[in-house]
């Protein structure tokens, strides 16, 4: 992404554009953002999905970026059939602290927003509050940060608007530990990082920072939670989900980083009557709790039904390693391949299982 401090769209024509500028104005009075817009346009074959990223300096609760994406939603004209909605109906926003006598942004956010763009772009899915996905490793690559998950809740000073093309509503990513992913699981985004914001105002991600949930009392809140209300995680986020059917049954296809979340939370929602539902790019997988075990094709991809005695026997028989686990008595085959880490420019830097 180029930097464009002197020539950021908006005015006559750029509707939506500008009704996101409206929204940051009165945050930041006065203040020109820097602006890094994309080279070369997604429609002409550009890598980057998103035509630009704007980033201003706040300096409370403490000081730090506050990354703001344009084109998850419609800049220009109406173009979308949803009147309600401006095109995916969100903008995303990152704020990261401030290194001491760091005077320019990191570029590693911008990475990162453009890599959830290609994913929302490339499937259809939307991102909602409340979700969360893994990333597989450090959120910022080559860093030692104990934050390597990502959730999204709205942006606490960007409250939801109207526009000329429809609704838009501003959703900030928000990097967490594995502690703190494995509470939200248990219980939910929105408890979890309410219950956290006091300790981390405006969710502000700092990659220095420990987990928070090293604070006894606080972990102990958290299981509270989930406790008294069960895991509302109903969608599972992940790069690899394929099947084919073999014989008489169906192979299951994951990737080895993604297979811990899966075990981890299918008894938290299907021992409570809850579905969950895996979903990658191109393919939607849901396991569903039910008084028999069965695979069959459903009109979105697959859905099994588990009885309780074939949740445990996938959660006895599946391991994070690459290779191939029979679940018996389900029709059940899941194989595990490698899960592969790239970074922006498409390089492997790393591989699980």
């Amino acid at each position: 992404m180029d930097e464009q401090n002197t020539d950021i769209p908006g005015g006559d024509g750029t509707p939506g554009w500008d009704a996101i500028n409206a929204a940051l104005a009165p945050l930041y009075p006065g203040q020109e953002p820097r602006h890094f817009g994309t080279a070369l346009p997604y429609t002409l074959g550009g890598r980057d999905p998103l035509d630009g990223i704007s980033v201003y300096r706040a300096e409370l609760p403490r000081p730090h970026w506050h990354y703001v994406t344009y084109g998850f939603s419609e800049l220009y004209g109406k173009q979308s059939d949803d009147a309600d909605s401006s095109g995916f109906g969100f903008e995303l926003t990152f704020r990261l602290a401030v290194e001491d006598g760091e005077d320019t942004p990191p570029v590693w956010p911008m990475n990162l927003l453009q890599n959830l763009a290609r994913y929302v772009f490339a499937s259809g899915n939307v991102f909602e509050a409340g979700h969360h996905m893994d990333a597989n490793g450090p959120i910022a690559l080559d860093t030692d940060t104990c934050l390597r998950h990502l959730a999204f809740m709205p942006d606490p000073q960007l409250p939801s608007r109207a526009t000329a093309n429809g609704r838009l509503t501003f959703l900030q990513v928000i990097g967490v530990s594995d502690a703190e992913m494995a509470a939200i699981k248990r219980w939910s985004t929105d408890g979890v990082l309410q219950a956290l914001e006091p300790r981390m105002p405006l969710w502000i991600t700092d990659l220095h920072r420990a987990s928070l949930l090293d604070d006894p009392a606080l972990a102990q809140l958290l299981q509270q939670g989930s406790e008294r209300e069960g895991s509302s995680t109903a969608v599972l986020f992940v790069e690899t989900l394929d099947w084919r059917e073999e014989g008489e049954g169906v192979v299951l296809v994951l990737g080895a980083g993604q297979v811990p979340n899966v075990l981890e939370l299918l008894p938290l929602r299907l021992a409570h009557g809850h579905p969950l539902t895996i979903v990658s790019r191109e393919r939607e997988w849901e396991f569903a709790p039910g008084a028999e075990d069965a695979v069959r094709a459903v009109e979105d991809g697959m859905r099994c039904t588990l009885s309780a005695r074939g949740l445990a026997t996938l959660q006895q028989q599946v391991r994070a390693e690459r290779g191939r686990y029979p679940v018996p008595g389900t029709g059940l085959v899941v194989e595990v391949v490698p899960t592969t880490l790239r970074d922006a420019q498409d390089n492997v830097v790393r591989e699980i299982g």
